[in-house]
């Protein structure tokens, strides 16, 4: 009885991987399609790929995605690393439950939500400050400001695991603030800490209804762009441009999980060196 529903349970999560990626595996194999449809596999090429290098406007703006990403992941990562810190530090029981009720708002409110409410800030900004204007800057602002919640979320869980007794030896063996925050708070937090990074990267990386926003004319960034184009009818460009970042997708999610692995020990071995 228990084999069989073993072997149930087996098939269900096959069956839901194949729903789940027979469509990226679909985009994934037309991207290398000599024609121009995905109508039809008329043979192998990389014809899609090399028209995808050779234009410019898409190369550059796959730069600037890429480069809005990193710079609103790491900005999050520190501003909600230590936003959680001090949301768990809070004495007051009920301080704390409403500032993580503030936090858990922003994650649930639709994007429109989010993306009008920054728009009207930044008109409002603008008809103050004669030089402020929509562009790079205020998708940064914005993709920071709805990471900062997700790392919240992402440290918090590590802080609540953690071990206070080792804080208290510390302070008992003499270390300061500055000691305990460097050698064992961040290396116990710092799963949470690349969790967090990289769920903000993606989140930035992905974002549409926001950006779409709070975006100028002299800025986008690739999902906007690729929004834009469908409309005119989806080329196999797009196919080939999904495809390097599905797997750039996979390389960061390698690169974590590696990264993690090796990061536990040493933060292990740090803590036990400082007790000692």
């Amino acid at each position: 009885m228990q084999q069989t529903r073993s072997k149930w349970a087996e098939l269900y999560l096959i069956l839901v991987f194949i729903f789940l990626y027979l469509p990226i595996f679909y985009l994934v194999w037309y991207s290398f399609n000599a024609g121009d449809t995905m109508n039809s596999f008329t043979g192998f090429s990389l014809r899609h790929f090399s028209e995808l290098f050779s234009d410019t406007r898409l190369v550059i703006i796959l730069l600037n995605t890429f480069l809005l990403a990193f710079l609103s992941a790491l900005i999050a990562t520190v501003i909600g690393t230590f936003g959680a810190l001090f949301i768990y530090y809070l004495r007051k029981r009920r301080h704390r439950n409403t500032l993580l009720s503030l936090n858990n708002i922003l994650i649930v409110s639709p994007d429109v939500t989010i993306g009008a409410s920054f728009l009207i800030l930044f008109i409002t900004l603008g008809s103050i400050f004669s030089g402020f204007s929509l562009g790079f800057w205020t998708v940064l602002l914005a993709h920071v400001s709805f990471s900062i919640p997700i790392v919240v979320l992402m440290i918090l869980p590590k802080l609540q695991e953690m071990n206070d007794s080792m804080i208290t030896a510390s302070y008992d063996l003499g270390a300061n603030n500055r000691q305990i925050l460097k050698d064992i708070i961040l290396p116990y937090l710092s799963p949470g800490i690349i969790a967090g990074y990289f769920m903000a990267f993606t989140y930035s990386l992905d974002d549409f209804a926001v950006t779409f926003f709070v975006t100028g004319n002299g800025f986008t960034t690739l999902s906007v762009e690729i929004y834009s184009r469908a409309r005119r009818g989806v080329s196999l460009e797009i196919n080939a441009l999904s495809t390097l970042v599905f797997l750039f997708a996979l390389v960061l999610v390698v690169g974590y999980y590696y990264i993690s692995k090796d990061n536990q020990p040493r933060s292990k071995k740090k803590k036990r060196g400082l007790l000692r």
